[in-house]
């Protein structure tokens, strides 16, 4: 069993709300769409980056090859996140994901 945590500041990432390149390099076109219409959506960007780095420290140790950009997070109809590595589920990770007005945070657990 492996664990990730990271943590985030809301500021960093209201910059590239409107930076489609950065957007398009960094998260999965799902992870945009769901976080583009929200009120903040600097803060849910956040909070999909800090799980996509929690899910890669607690995978690193067993995928060297793994990279942040492998990794998108997705949600149940419940709202419960997923994680999907290459665009397939994988189930042998939790996930959980918090934030506050400037800070976000992280979780994976990896079994």
């Amino acid at each position: 069993m492996n664990i990730g945590i990271d943590i985030e500041e809301v500021k960093r990432f209201e910059k590239y709300v409107k930076d489609k390149d950065y957007l398009e390099r960094v998260f999965a076109e799902d992870e945009i769409s769901y976080c583009m219409p929200k009120k903040n959506p600097a803060q849910h960007l956040a909070a999909r980056f800090a799980a996509k780095e929690a899910v890669w420290k607690a995978l690193s140790t067993k995928n060297k090859k793994l990279i942040i950009t492998d990794i998108s997070i997705k949600n149940t109809q419940s709202g419960k996140p997923e994680v999907y590595i290459k665009n397939r589920r994988y189930k042998k990770i939790d996930v959980s994901l918090s934030h506050a007005e400037k800070y976000v945070v992280a979780a994976a657990i990896a079994f």
